[in-house]
């Protein structure tokens, strides 16, 4: 068991170079994201997807790199709507400015529950919060992207993803990656 958990957690490794530093002599940060709901390239349990409660999965991650004063989040999907064939990518769940010392998500979080300071952003569903996979055909890749930032960002309001991506440039010290799939019953 432990094994599979250490194996699962080294499959979730990102990493990536200190945004202010240059390539050489630089070295390199690691942070880590899992769920405890589906392993890397798992499959989302149903409660987490529109067939279900559409609930949020519970999310945890390492500590973030020294210089970290933010975290960020975007869930999205780039196989809609049909994975044979994409057009789009389509956004479940966008979060900004949470605290890095918060050190997870817990599953089906409420807005009023999320770690203090959190802002969200607006999903495809023009609204914000979590929507779940819900997809039409086929079995749909969903990525997990947690930023680790060295600022807290301005109040955005409410941001699409691409608004949010636009004001971490230059800020991102590093991130991981979590991915999970989903296809709907009988499809």
């Amino acid at each position: 068991m432990l094994r599979l958990l250490a194996a699962a957690m080294l499959a979730n490794l990102v990493t990536m170079l200190p945004a202010s530093a240059d390539a050489k002599g630089a070295s390199s940060v690691t942070l880590t994201l899992t769920s405890r709901a589906f392993a890397e390239g798992g499959e989302i349990p149903t409660r987490c997807t529109c067939e279900g409660q559409d609930a949020s999965p519970p999310l945890a991650w390492s500590e973030p790199p020294s210089g970290t004063k933010s975290l960020a989040l975007i869930v999205d999907d780039p196989d809609a709507p049909d994975p044979k064939a994409p057009k789009m990518t389509w956004v479940h769940w966008v979060l900004y400015n949470f605290p890095p010392s918060a050190g997870q998500l817990a599953e089906a979080v409420e807005p009023n529950a999320l770690p203090t300071g959190t802002r969200e952003g607006l999903n495809d569903w023009k609204r914000t919060g979590y929507g779940g996979p819900c997809p039409p055909i086929g079995r749909h890749r969903y990525f997990h992207k947690l930023y680790a930032l060295d600022t807290v960002l301005p109040d955005l309001g409410r941001p699409t993803k691409a608004q949010l991506e636009k004001a971490m440039q230059g800020h991102v010290l590093a991130q991981a990656e979590l991915v999970g799939t989903y296809q709907k019953e009988g499809h």
